[in-house]
Parts: structure tokens; sequence; C-alpha cells
């Protein structure tokens, strides 16, 4: 009996351990993932100025693509993606907002602009 006692303390370390572990590692790839649907975003934005010298849709905002990261539907919400403010004929910004799934990233709001000028709430979420 005390043999199974001794290993369940030693499984409860090991757990304390590698739980906290993994939730980073899984955090930090949402993020990283959600940071490369923004680049494509801001790259679709950029084919769409190149094209016509305007960001806009006819004068409004321009419909994403997708809104949602991861885009497999399969997969539950990270983060949701959308414009910070209204598009200008020359500028505009995206951003991801992380959903209640992804609330313990400290890097918070991801966001990027037409100039490529990457944001998050701690310097080296990018």
């Amino acid at each position: 009996m005390i043999e199974v006692m001794i290993v369940v303390v030693i499984i409860g370390i090991l757990a304390a351990i590698v739980y906290p572990s993994y939730t980073s590692h899984v955090e930090r790839t949402r993020r990283a993932l959600a940071q490369a649907d923004l680049l494509e975003l801001a790259q679709w934005m950029e084919r769409r100025y190149s094209t016509g010298f305007d960001y806009r849709d006819g004068g409004n905002d321009p419909t994403l693509p997708f809104s949602t990261s991861p885009r497999n539907t399969a997969e539950p919400t990270a983060y949701n993606i959308s414009f910070k403010g209204n598009v200008g004929r020359s500028d505009f910004e995206l951003q991801a907002v992380p959903t209640t799934m992804q609330s313990g990233d400290d890097c918070g709001t991801l966001t990027i602009d037409e100039q490529g000028v990457k944001g998050a709430a701690e310097p080296d979420c990018w």
C-alpha cells in the first residue's frame, strides 16, 4: 500500500510540473497561428490596395475572408479577428482579440497595421 501511495505522489508531482508547461505551449501555438492569420490578412489588404489604391470597398470597410483563428471550424476559437477602427483609403489596423479560451495569455490583443507595425500588450509577443 505504501508503494502505491509513493507512485501516486510521484505522478502528482510530475503532473504539477508538466501541466503548466503544456498549457503555456498550447497558448504560444495559438498565438503563433493568430499572428500568421494577421499577416495573411495584411497581405490580402495590400493586394486590394495594389489593384485600386484604396483599402476600402467602395468607401466601406471590406469584409474579411475569415474572422476567427484558428479557421478550422472543428477547433474552438482562440482569437476573433477584425479591424481596429475604420479602414481608411490609405490605412488600416487589424486586431486579433483573445477569447476566454486564450485568457491566460499575457500578450492580450495582437495588432498589425498597413506599415507592418505589430503591437501587443507585452513587447516580446511578436
